[in-house]
C-alpha cells in the first residue's frame, strides 16, 4: 500500500479496504509504520519507539486492522511503561492491567502501536514537556499543536494515523483538534469508561474517546466503545441507533433540520467568552458563519450565551488538579521535586496543603455552573462557540516551567487561550470541536457545539452537515505524510 494512499483515507475508508480483501492489514500496518517514522521525524510527537508487535486485538473487530495510538496519560494498557510526560516517572512505569477502555479498544481491533506525547500531568493546552520537547503542528512547525492530546493531534493531521486516544479534562481533546483542524469530540459524562482511578476521573470532569478526521470516523468508535463499564460512578443514556448512522447524509435524520418535526433546533451563538478573553476577529467570524450555515439549513439560530460565573468555573478547575496530582501524591514513592516541571510542583504542594473542606467548595462551584448551564440548554438544543480565543499559538507561549505560577493564575493563563472549552467538564455536556474555518495565514479554526447531557447523537447529525456544508476534507497540512 502507498503512502499517499493510506494517508488519504479515514479508518472507515481503511476498515472497507481490509474487509473487502482489496489490501491486507499487514500491508495496512507497514504503511502506518512508515508515515508514523516520517512524521515523527517532522513532528516530534511520540513519547516511545513503536511497539514491535502491535498491542494485541480482535481481528474481527469493527475496526479491525486500523492503526492506533494511546497517550501517554493513559488509558493504561497492560505491560505498557507510562510516564504522564515526566521525567520523574523514569523509563516508565509499567501499567498492572487495562484499563477497561483499552479493553474496548481492543475488541474493536484497532492495531495500537504506540503512545503520544502530552504535557506533565496532562495539565496544559499545548504539549511542550522537558520530557520529549515540544511536539510541532503539522500546518505550522513553529506553532503548537495543542494539549494535552498534542502528539495525537498532531499524528491524525499529519495522516500518520487516522484515529488516536484522546482524553479531556478541561478541554484536552477540543483544543488540540481546533489548532490542528480535526473533529475533537468531548463524550457525555458517563458515555465511554473512565475507570476508578485518578480522583473517580477527576470527579466526573475527564472524559475519555479520541481525535479523527472526519465525524463518521468519530461516530463509528463511539459505537464501539460506548458505554459506561460496571461499578462506574456515572452513565449516560443509551443511543437511540447507532451513531453511525446518525452521521451519514443517508441516515435516519437525512433531510430533517431537527429532531422534532416541529421544525429547526433552537441554536444559539455566542462569540463572547465568559472569562472576557479577547476573541481573535477570524476565530468569531468562523464561529458566525457556522450559525449562518445552520440557519441556512433550517435551524432557529439567535444570538445567545448562558451566564457562567467565572471565579467559579476556576474554583472549580483548581479542585480538578488536585485529583490530576493524586496519582503521584498516593504513589508508594513520591516523584523527586527537581524532576518535576515547575507548575506541577505547585500544583502537588497545593494539592498537599487542601483540606476536605476546600476540595467540596470547589465541586459546589463546579455545581453552580451546571445550573446555570443547565437552565439555559432548557430552552436551546444546541450552543455555538469558539473552540479557542485565537490561533495556535507559537511555542513558549505558554510556559508551564514557570515558576511563578499559582495553581489558579495558571488555570487563568490557560483558559485566556482556551476560555470556552472548560465549563464543559463542569457540566458533563458532549460538545465537538469541528475544523470548520482557516486563518488567511492557513492555519485551522474550530468551531465547538455543546448540546444537552446525552444528546451525541445530535452533535453527530449536525456535525455531519456541517461537514458537508462546509467541508474540510481536502485541507491538508503543509506537513502531510501522502504528500512527496
Amino acid at each position: 500500500m502507498e503512502l499517499h494512499e493510506y494517508a488519504g483515507l479515514d479508518a472507515v475508508g481503511l476498515r472497507g479496504l481490509i474487509s473487502g480483501g482489496e489490501v491486507s492489514a499487514a500491508e495496512v500496518e507497514a504503511a502506518a509504520r512508515a508515515a508514523l517514522a516520517r512524521a515523527h521525524g517532522r513532528l516530534n510527537a511520540l513519547a516511545a519507539p513503536l511497539f514491535t508487535p502491535a498491542l494485541d486485538h480482535d481481528p474481527r473487530g469493527p475496526l479491525a486492522g486500523v492503526p492506533f495510538l494511546i497517550k501517554d496519560t493513559g488509558p493504561m494498557a497492560e505491560g505498557v511503561p507510562f510516564r504522564c510526560g515526566s521525567r520523574a516517572l523514569g523509563p516508565g512505569i509499567p501499567a498492572a492491567a487495562d484499563h477497561e477502555l483499552m479493553r474496548r479498544f481492543r475488541a474493536a481491533g484497532l492495531v495500537t502501536l504506540g503512545l503520544t506525547i502530552s504535557p506533565e500531568m496532562g495539565l496544559s493546552f499545548t504539549s511542550e514537556p522537558l520530557l520529549h520537547g515540544p511536539v510541532r503542528n503539522p500546518w505550522d512547525p513553529a506553532r503548537a499543536a495543542g494539549g494535552s492530546s498534542g502528539g495525537a493531534a498532531a499524528l491524525v493531521a499529519s495522516g500518520a494515523v487516522p484515529l488516536a486516544h484522546a482524553n479531556d479534562g478541561a478541554g484536552s481533546i477540543r483544543v488540540p483538534a481546533a489548532c490542528c483542524g480535526l473533529v475533537g469530540l468531548k463524550p457525555s459524562r458517563g458515555r465511554t469508561p473512565t475507570g476508578a482511578g485518578l480522583g473517580a476521573a477527576l470527579f466526573g470532569m475527564l472524559s475519555e474517546f479520541a481525535l479523527a478526521r472526519t465525524v463518521r470516523d468519530a461516530a463509528t468508535l463511539l459505537d464501539a466503545v460506548h458505554g459506561p463499564a460496571p461499578g462506574d460512578a456515572f452513565a449516560a443514556p443509551a443511543p437511540v441507533r447507532p451513531y453511525a448512522e446518525e452521521a451519514r447524509p443517508d441516515g435516519p435524520a437525512a433531510g430533517r433540520p431537527a429532531v422534532d418535526p416541529g421544525g429547526g433546533l433552537r441554536v444559539a451563538v455566542t462569540t463572547h467568552a465568559w472569562s472576557g478573553a479577547p476573541v481573535d476577529p477570524e476565530v468569531a467570524a468562523a464561529t458566525t458563519r457556522a450559525g449562518v450555515t445552520l440557519a441556512a439549513l433550517g435551524h432557529h439560530v439567535q444570538e445567545a450565551s448562558p451566564s457562567v460565573g467565572w471565579d467559579e468555573v476556576i474554583h472549580a478547575c483548581e479542585a480538578e488538579a488536585v485529583g490530576a496530582a493524586a496519582p503521584f501524591l498516593l504513589a508508594p514513592r513520591q516523584p523527586p521535586p527537581d524532576r518535576l516541571e515547575a507548575v506541577s510542583r505547585q500544583v502537588m504542594a497545593e494539592a498537599r496543603g487542601r483540606g476536605a473542606v476546600d476540595l467540596v467548595a470547589g465541586l459546589d462551584a463546579a455545581g453552580r455552573v451546571s445550573q446555570a448551564v443547565g437552565r439555559f440548554f432548557a430552552d436551546h438544543d444546541l450552543l455555538v462557540t469558539p473552540t479557542l480565543a485565537g490561533l495556535p499559538p507559537p511555542h513558549g507561549t505558554l510556559r508551564y516551567d514557570d515558576p511563578g505560577h499559582t495553581v489558579e493564575s495558571w488555570l487563568r493563563e490557560i483558559f485566556t487561550f482556551g476560555p470556552f472549552t472548560s465549563v464543559v467538564n463542569l457540566t458533563g455536556q458532549p460538545a465537538v470541536s469541528l475544523p470548520l474555518g482557516q486563518s488567511a495565514s492557513g492555519l485551522p479554526i474550530g468551531v465547538q457545539l455543546i448540546a444537552a447531557h446525552g444528546r451525541e447523537d445530535l452533535l453527530l447529525r449536525v456535525s455531519a452537515a456541517l461537514e458537508e456544508a462546509m467541508p474540510w476534507r481536502d485541507r491538508r497540512p503543509p506537513l502531510f505524510v501522502g504528500d512527496s
